[in-house]
């Protein structure tokens, strides 16, 4: 629990290696994590080659920690292995439609997040790298993905040579929903965003974007439409290429 509670994203690593015994443990921890009828449609490409960290870099954005960090785990949603297992046993896997795809990204999210609180609890740091999704098509040509293989997050794990102060976060009432789902109000609203939006990081923000609210520089800067749709249209490409695609009966 202390954990989970003092989580961290942490993007400055120390140059000390992971002990392969240490990692095994922590990615053992991933496999304990739930999954849909016990089928582990997922897969963790650990990487600690510095070459091909190298060529990863470019697919998130060129953020440094991807080549700092000792370790870079990218979770996959995978029928592959599941797929062939079917076909060797004289049975005709059907997994080749979206449903599957999203089945496959909530196994390998869930192992994910197993992953991090473990590396936590064990002193290490770790950091999520949103890209992944955003360059999926790169990523499965450096990792050489096969068909069935979509990357769909990736955790950057190392010792840290940072402390960040702990991240805001909304209100547990802003979250929670009792019984059934009570929309909000315009009071609502304001009341939520209240403290995050009165932060003097908010402010500094404000000052540095040019902008009149948090939320523009939400939307104006940071995850703009334009980038969202061309993102999308990546990502569908993407799936439908892997083998995720399929529409008939």
């Amino acid at each position: 629990m202390n954990a989970i509670m003092n989580h961290r994203s942490i993007r400055k690593y120390k140059s000390t290696p992971i002990d392969k015994a240490l990692l095994d443990d922590i990615l053992l921890a991933g496999t304990r994590a739930s999954t849909t009828g016990n089928m582990q449609v997922y897969s963790i490409v650990v990487t600690t080659d510095e070459e091909i960290k190298k060529q990863l870099l470019p697919c998130h954005f060129n953020q440094g920690m991807v080549v700092q960090a000792p370790a870079v785990l990218t979770f996959c949603a995978d029928f592959n292995r599941f797929n062939k297992w079917c076909l060797q046993r004289k049975s005709n896997p059907g997994y080749d439609n979206f449903l599957s795809f999203f089945t496959a990204a909530i196994d390998a999210l869930l192992a994910a997040q197993n992953v991090c609180i473990a590396a936590e609890e064990k002193g290490l740091g770790i950091c999520y790298l949103g890209t992944t999704t955003y360059t999926a098509d790169k990523i499965i040509d450096v990792l050489k993905l096969p068909k069935g293989v979509v990357p769909v997050t990736t955790v950057v794990v190392g010792y840290p040579d940072e402390t960040p102060e702990l991240n805001d976060r909304l209100p547990l009432a802003s979250i929670i929903h009792q019984q059934i789902y009570q929309d909000y109000s315009e009071g609502d609203i304001d009341q939520i965003y209240f403290a995050k939006e009165n932060l003097p990081l908010t402010n500094k923000l404000l000052v540095e974007n040019g902008k009149e609210t948090l939320a523009q520089i939400f939307t104006d800067n940071r995850y703009t439409k334009k980038d969202n749709v061309a993102f999308s249209k990546v990502l569908l490409k993407v799936l439908e290429q892997q083998g995720f695609m399929n529409n008939e009966m």
